[in-house]
């Protein structure tokens, strides 16, 4: 059967495609109409032709040039692969357009259509892409920028022109882009990185500028998994903004580090001629990305560039600072905790026995908790004739990011705190083994004390400088504070999905865990959260985490240690085993989502939604409570009433409906709803 007959994988043939286009700059003014079409396109990829969707035939999609303030209607067509929906991440919109599946919206279905009504209270940079199986439809080309231009003419410093770049990456295997499975995603554990980078779906990007020009480059990460530290050696940069508008303190930096969603705002003087690369750097690799090539030219001598060394500062952010004293010292409102439960046990046809990791005595033949201290047991496959033969000291698990750690019990890994897996899925381990000197009977080798990796753990069998990648990946370790650059553990992230790896977002205050967290806020509120990414998982990792539109938030701490730079924002990287305390300024009612931004990790579970009430009015005489959300009765989704796009009366009750089509639908109907 070839890979284009598997109804359990997504579509990848080209036979009668278009070819993708430019992306085109589409400056829309207050009322203006925006028709959208998702379809599958051809696009290549560097020497590759592939399959791929798109938003109004290009990759990325178009991109919306919009005045702060202004609302414009966008028409949804959908002609894509599966159902979809559309999210305007990071804009404080209307609930009911914020593109989450059943929360807000019903999903767009294959050939049907929806309306959205976005407004833009925020200047900066902003995006959107689906919010369903974003793990295929983003990482296959749904994706698009949009640029705020402030009401303030000053509030940016001065630029002569601005560029705007998606980074990203592609998996690609055998000329195609690995496929995906229809009924879950893949890749679980750590994410799909790709083995192909890319700047705006361009493996040869490139800008010509004139020398003396500063260029604003509005960035953002719209990779599934990978984190971008992305630099121009040879210029000096300077971070004016981020997600959602300028920081406190304009600064000159050497570099700028973005995880999928974020978005970075950066100015660059180029007053040297010369040819420049765009690089993001890892501690083990550098990829280029793209050429800048500076030019020297006749040209408007550039106010901007006499401006360039000033450094400004946001009053709007200092006013901001001087009223967190209070939330720096007192206690969160709320704590996430940020949790990863492995189940990597033996493979299916394979007799099984269970063990507790903290009492390896403890072996059971069915599943069940330690007596002694009450953990779960993890399944491994049982020894064949009860292993009499076998040395008691024969590794039988390793860690997946450190294959050299290896050990006789399902332990964790002493350098990054990870579940060690059965060694048959770790190849560079039994490698390892194979090629040394049998381990003496007991050892524990996970248990040993580990300095680091040796010089020749390290590959270098590869061009650091000029990749995209396709390579050997190299190993990191998981200290905390430390960020994932690339797949350490190729197999066994492959082989995970929702039914083996669960990523977990717990309330610690009441145990409630994902789906099951029941947050309420109302407008007005300054809700200090504080997010654990805990060392006590079963794969400790960063998580860029997301809250869609009830407001906004500033990072107050990073361990501890104040925020000494303040900007607006609606995603926060929390590294491995860090603790970070955010302030939510919550100012739009609805029901929002909040969840990790790797795709993969969203769409097997890690989310939650949380309501936030209107605040109500100061009353001149009594006045009657804001009523509570309401559910559609055909779609079965929460609304606020105040928020209904219709209402029916019947039997002497009063209905709520999300959309016009549930309400004729309904009314056709009434008896099959009530």
């Amino acid at each position: 059967m070839s890979p284009d007959d598997d109804t359990s994988a997504f579509p990848r043939e080209l036979d009668g495609l278009p070819e993708a286009g430019d992306t085109e700059e589409l400056v829309l003014a207050d009322g203006d109409e925006l028709d959208l079409r998702i379809a599958p396109v051809r696009k290549r990829i560097g020497d590759d032709e592939l399959r791929m969707l798109a938003y109004n035939g290009s990759i990325p999609g178009p991109t919306l040039r919009v005045r702060q303030g202004s609302e414009i209607v966008v028409n949804v067509a959908n002609d894509g692969d599966l159902e979809t929906t559309v999210h305007w991440h990071g804009l404080r919109l209307e609930n009911r357009y914020d593109g989450v599946p059943h929360d807000t919206q019903i999903p767009i279905p294959v050939g049907g259509r929806f309306t959205y009504r976005v407004r833009f209270p925020d200047e900066g940079v902003y995006w959107y892409h689906p919010h369903l199986r974003e793990d295929y439809t983003q990482d296959m080309g749904l994706y698009a920028n949009i640029v705020v231009e402030p009401a303030d003419p000053t509030y940016w410093p001065p630029a002569d022109r601005d560029v705007v770049l998606a980074v990203d990456d592609l998996l690609i295997e055998d000329g195609r882009i690995a496929s995906y499975d229809r009924s879950h995603p893949d890749h679980t554990a750590m994410g799909r990185f790709g083995n192909v980078l890319f700047v705006n779906a361009q493996t040869d990007w490139s800008l010509d500028v004139r020398r003396g020009e500063v260029v604003r480059f509005f960035l953002t990460d719209t990779a599934n998994t990978r984190v971008f530290d992305l630099s121009i050696p040879g210029v000096r940069m300077k971070l004016v903004g981020g997600d959602s508008g300028r920081y406190e303190h304009e600064t000159f930096v050497d570099d700028v580090v973005i995880a999928p969603s974020e978005r970075a705002v950066v100015d660059v003087l180029f007053d040297e001629a010369g040819t420049f690369p765009l690089e993001h750097r890892t501690p083990d690799r550098v990829y280029t990305l793209g050429w800048i090539s500076v030019v020297d030219g006749a040209g408007p001598s550039s106010t901007a560039a006499a401006a360039y060394a000033t450094l400004r500062h946001a009053p709007e952010l200092a006013a901001e600072r001087e009223r967190l004293a209070a939330d720096l010292e007192r206690e969160p409102d709320e704590i996430l905790g940020l949790v990863a439960e492995m189940d990597m046990g033996p493979r299916e046809g394979e007799d099984a026995v269970y063990e507790c990791p903290m009492h390896p005595d403890v072996v059971m033949d069915e599943p069940g908790r330690c007596p002694k201290c009450g953990m779960k047991l993890l399944a491994r496959a049982a020894l064949r004739d009860a292993d009499d033969d076998a040395d008691p000291g024969t590794p039988r698990f390793a860690c997946p990011m450190d294959p050299e750690v290896v050990s006789a019990d399902p332990s964790r890994c002493p350098k990054c705190g990870m579940k060690l897996v059965p060694i048959e899925m770790v190849p560079a381990a039994l490698e390892r083994l194979s090629a040394s000197t049998p381990p003496t009977a007991g050892t524990h080798r996970a248990n040993d004390q580990h300095d680091g990796h040796d010089a020749d753990d390290q590959d270098d069998g590869h061009d650091a400088r000029g990749a995209h990648g396709g390579g050997p990946h190299d190993a990191g370790g998981h200290a905390a504070g430390s960020i994932e650059w690339e797949d350490t553990m190729e197999a066994v992230n492959r082989a995970t999905n929702p039914s083996n790896m669960r990523w977990v977002l717990v309330d610690r205050k009441t145990g409630k865990r994902n789906g099951a967290i029941a947050w309420a806020f109302t407008v007005g509120d300054r809700v200090k959260i504080r997010l654990v990414n805990e060392m006590d998982s079963d794969h400790p990792m960063h998580h860029p985490f997301h809250i869609h539109g009830a407001g906004r938030f500033l990072v107050l701490s990073r361990a501890g240690v104040v925020e000494t730079n303040l900007v607006w924002k609606d995603t926060v990287l929390v590294r491995t085993g860090e603790t970070v305390d955010i302030l939510l300024d919550v100012s739009n009612p609805g029901l929002w989502m909040a969840h990790c931004h790797i795709a993969e990790h969203a769409e097997s579970g890690m989310m939650f939604s949380f309501d936030v009430r209107r605040a109500p009015a100061t009353p001149q005489i009594l006045q009657e409570a804001p009523m509570a959300m309401v559910t559609d009765p055909v779609c079965g989704m929460r609304i606020d009433p105040d928020d209904a796009a219709a209402t029916a009366e019947h039997d002497g009750t009063t209905y709520y409906f999300c959309s016009q089509p549930c309400y004729d639908t309904f009314v056709a109907d009434p008896s099959s709803y009530v």
